[in-house]
C-alpha cells in the first residue's frame, strides 16, 4: 500500500495524531501499519465502513461472533475481506472504545475484550495469508504485523484517543497537521 496523501481535514488529523503517538511517544516507526491504522480511524467515523460485512442477502451484520461465522463460508478475496472487515472491527472498538466492552468480573463473565482481542489478531493473521492479485489490496505483510502485534496497535489507538481528546480540552493546543 502506497502512502496516500490526506486530502482532508480529518485526513490530515488523524494522520497527524497517528503518526505522533506511534512515531514519537511510542517508538514504533512502521510508516505502512502506521497509515493503515489512520485510515481505519477516518473509515471508524462512518459506521457503514465498520459494518461492511454482509450476509449473501446484504444484511449488515453488526455482531463479531457472526461476521466471523460469515467468514467461515466465504473462500478466496472474499474470505480475506471479511476476515480483514473482523479485525478492523475488533481493533477499532479495541483501540478506541475499550471501556465499551465488558470485563470479566468472573470466570462465568463474557470477556468481550478478551474476546475482540483474539477475534481481531486471529483474522488479521487469516486474512494475511489469503493470497490475493487485487492491486489495491493491502499488503500481506501489513496484515500479518497488525495479527501479531494487534494489543500493541489497540494500545496505540488509546493513546491517539487519549490525545486528541487532550487537544479538545485546550483550544490553544495546535492541532497535529
Amino acid at each position: 500500500m502506497q502512502a496516500k496523501r490526506p486530502r482532508t481535514a480529518l485526513e490530515r488529523f488523524f494522520c497527524g495524531l497517528a503518526e505522533h503517538t506511534f512515531e514519537v511517544k511510542l517508538g514504533i516507526v512502521d510508516p505502512p501499519l502506521v497509515d493503515y491504522l489512520s485510515e481505519l480511524l477516518v473509515h471508524g467515523v462512518r459506521t457503514e465502513q465498520l459494518h461492511s460485512v454482509r450476509t449473501p442477502r446484504g444484511q449488515a451484520i453488526h455482531e463479531l461472533g457472526l461476521m466471523v461465522r460469515e467468514a467461515e463460508t466465504r473462500i478466496g478475496t472474499a474470505r480475506r475481506a471479511i476476515h480483514r472487515c473482523i479485525g478492523d472491527f475488533a481493533m477499532f472498538w479495541a483501540g478506541l472504545f475499550p471501556e465499551s466492552l465488558r470485563y470479566a468480573r468472573t470466570d462465568a463473565d463474557l470477556d468481550q475484550f478478551g474476546e475482540y482481542c483474539l477475534h481481531g489478531k486471529r483474522a488479521y493473521l487469516i486474512a494475511s495469508s489469503i493470497p490475493t492479485d487485487q492491486e489495491d489490496a493491502v499488503p500481506s505483510d501489513v496484515l500479518e504485523r497488525l495479527g501479531a502485534e494487534f494489543e500493541m496497535c489497540a494500545y496505540g489507538l488509546r493513546e491517539v484517543r487519549r490525545e486528541w481528546e487532550d487537544s479538545s480540552e485546550d483550544p490553544s493546543a495546535p492541532l497535529i497537521a
